[in-house]
């Protein structure tokens, strides 16, 4: 993740435009009222210096190709989608600016922001009407399920992005790049989860996605 721009052919510049479009699409649909709630908005802050602590403990495996904790699907659960994207785009511009691969800025926020918020964002509204409303259902399916299916998401997508790319081929990829997804996939399900635990425990009101009357008193 964290693609640089040596990976991010000349030819490829159009997906600026797309990325442009996405986040016109983005502050346009943000639901910014919810700032205006009492600690809403340094809780958003606090948890996005969480999620840039996550970034910034890396491993790298080949020459311009890194691995991290994500942090989408926390932040998708806590503030809905369209914050959780704008927080993430706020790391990443953070992690561009010390790091410098401005050329892939929209690159990678399609892929680690787009991708990711919304495959989490996919399956809690697939579980929220198809499932129970359930508290286990809630932490399990949204929390753990969702983080684990949005990281391996986001590392299919930057896969088949460097492979059509060129920088590097399928194969080489799929065997020494893409499998440290499925073992990172455990890290990001149980850090997410342990933390929408905690917060729907303590702190249900904070988290945007859960409705305790309909999570816990009615069942």
């Amino acid at each position: 993740m964290n693609l640089t721009d040596s990976l991010i052919p000349a030819n490829w510049q159009w997906l600026w435009l797309a990325f442009a479009v996405l986040l016109i699409k983005t502050v346009w649909s943000a639901p910014w009222h919810m700032l205006k709630k009492p600690g809403i908005l340094n809780l958003l802050l606090a948890f996005s210096v969480l999620v840039l602590f996550y970034w910034q403990v890396r491993a790298g495996i080949k020459p311009g190709l890194n691995l991290h904790l994500l942090g989408a699907t926390l932040l998708t659960l806590m503030f809905g989608p369209w914050l959780a994207l704008i927080a993430l785009l706020l790391v990443l511009l953070i992690t561009t600016f010390y790091n410098g691969a401005w050329d892939a800025f929209a690159v990678n926020g399609l892929i680690l922001g787009v991708v990711p918020v919304t495959i989490s964002w996919l399956i809690y509204r697939v579980a929220d009407s198809r499932l129970n409303n359930h508290l286990f259902i809630y932490i399990f399916v949204n929390a753990f399920l969702g983080a684990a299916l949005a990281i391996m998401a986001t590392g299919l997508a930057a896969t088949v992005f460097l492979s059509v790319a060129g920088d590097y081929t399928w194969h080489d990829l799929s065997t020494t790049y893409l499998p440290f997804y499925l073992l990172m996939a455990w890290s990001e399900a149980l850090t997410t989860g342990v933390i929408i635990t905690l917060m729907v425990v303590y702190r249900p009101n904070w988290v945007a996605t859960f409705d305790d009357k309909a999570y816990i008193e009615n069942r």
